[in-house]
């Protein structure tokens, strides 16, 4: 019976699009690679029984015409997190290069675990799909793993065809243009238009057992490295050893990659994820999730601390006199901001003031002297800082307000707080959330 099913699949793999009702069992799961179909019927199925966590829906077609399938898994009676705040938003994908099957299960095995850990009712999970947005796209390259090899139809490396420094560096098949193929500009647009503030990017592949960050083309560390090198120490410390680099010196020069435009162009934090070559006949009796269970858990690791995964500045007080404003900031995030500015409005929103450029280290509480000779206030006037959430050029900005207890003017000896105007008032729990948030993140954080 079970070779039966087995020539079934084989079979329907090399059809283009398969609507399905009933997954592949999971004895042949555990011990297979997902060829396009199986895959499908699997998706197919998660989007059945889990309508209130899991969306599938077709981003484009390969070059032959397969569908390429994104999973969105939250907590969708949610639309934002308990305190009103967005939620996180976590983008993940498998399969650029068609024989790298360890990756694609690695894509295939994180989102199973979110969906069965919520079946199961499992409270990490449950809190996890209440305060995040995970974007899974398991296999870019279905016409590539079902002909077994790295390429595309074209005999185009994916993974060589973005548009960052396409073309820069010693490669083969980066395609005739960065985009030039259907896999990887449908891929773009989901990033540009759906996804454009993602917290993270993991984009998952099979050749030699490392984690690589930013950047391929060069052997410098990233503007982030405070990030990059934070989160190396704890997953190194704490969940394992996997080697964790600059991609350029981990692997080899390497450009026009989906890792580096996430990160260069995008502004995500990025890593390329890869499973080591080992990746056994078809068949083995070790389950793919026994031989992937470390790398899953560096994924949830990454997961789990998401908030983390950018500059959050608290301001503790801000201090004015007649010339010079006195800051005390904390940074609750792993990412240092290089650019802040503190900005003063009037009742009516209309700018009146901004002060001179910042930064705030990562996980700091900084004191900030700032010069205020031009700023004149007003009786209904309110504040905010703007800043971005990386040192990346690219990265995403931000504006929030700053909490009207914390702003102490001193005019002359005397020492009076400004008072907060009615119509801005519920800005004001905006930091009181950000603390909220961390404590509740830190505790559920993996401990390995």
């Amino acid at each position: 019976m079970a070779s039966m099913v087995l020539v079934s699949l084989l079979i329907t793999s090399a059809m283009p699009i398969v609507s399905a009702q009933v997954g592949q069992p999971d004895i042949i799961q555990e011990h297979w690679y997902h060829s396009y179909a199986t895959l499908t019927l699997d998706l197919n199925e998660w989007a059945d029984d889990y309508p209130e966590i899991v969306v599938l829906l077709s981003i484009g077609q390969t070059e032959l015409g397969r569908e390429i399938w994104m999973l969105q898994i939250s907590d969708w009676s949610k639309e934002t997190k308990e305190d009103g705040t967005k939620k996180d938003v976590v983008y993940i994908d498998g399969g650029h290069h068609g024989n790298e099957h360890l990756g694609t299960e690695l894509a295939f095995l994180t989102a199973q675990f979110y969906i069965e850990g919520w079946s199961s009712g499992d409270n990490e999970v449950i809190e996890i799909l209440s305060n995040v947005e995970l974007h899974i796209l398991i296999m870019l390259n279905a016409d590539g793993n079902d002909f077994d090899t790295r390429w595309n139809v074209n005999q185009v490396d994916l993974n060589r065809n973005y548009d960052h420094y396409w073309n820069t560096c010693p490669t083969t098949q980066p395609g005739n243009s960065a985009f030039s193929e259907s896999e990887t500009l449908a891929n773009s647009i989901y990033m540009n238009e759906v996804v454009p503030d993602a917290d993270l990017y993991v984009t998952m592949h099979t050749g030699v057992w490392i984690m690589l960050y930013p950047w391929g083309k060069w052997p410098e560390q990233p503007s982030d490295w405070e990030l990059f090198h934070y989160i190396r120490d704890e997953i190194n410390g704490n969940i394992s050893d996997i080697p964790i680099r600059n991609a350029n010196q981990g692997l080899y020069p390497n450009c026009g990659t989906s890792r580096d435009y996430g990160y260069g162009v995008m502004g995500y934090p990025t890593f390329t994820f890869e499973t080591d070559d080992e990746q056994f006949l078809l068949g083995t009796i070790e389950s793919l999730s026994d031989r992937l269970s470390e790398e899953l858990d560096v994924m949830r690791y990454l997961i789990q601390n998401v908030w983390y995964w950018r500059a959050r500045l608290v301001f503790e007080k801000l201090e004015i006199t007649n010339n010079q404003i006195s800051v005390e900031v904390s940074n609750l995030g792993h990412s240092s901001t290089a650019n802040a500015t503190l900005n003063y409005y009037n009742y009516d929103g209309e700018l009146l003031w901004n002060s001179e450029n910042f930064g705030v280290n990562a996980t700091n509480h900084s004191k900030i002297i700032i010069d205020a000779n031009n700023l004149s206030l007003t009786n209904n006037g309110f504040w905010s800082v703007t800043y971005q959430k990386r040192v990346v050029d690219s990265a995403q900005w931000v504006e929030e307000s700053i909490n009207q207890s914390a702003i102490v003017i001193i005019n002359s000896g005397s020492e009076r707080f400004l008072p907060a105007p009615s119509l801005f008032i519920y800005l004001i729990s905006i930091i009181g959330a950000a603390f909220a948030q961390k404590k509740k993140i830190k505790n559920q954080k993996i401990l390995f």
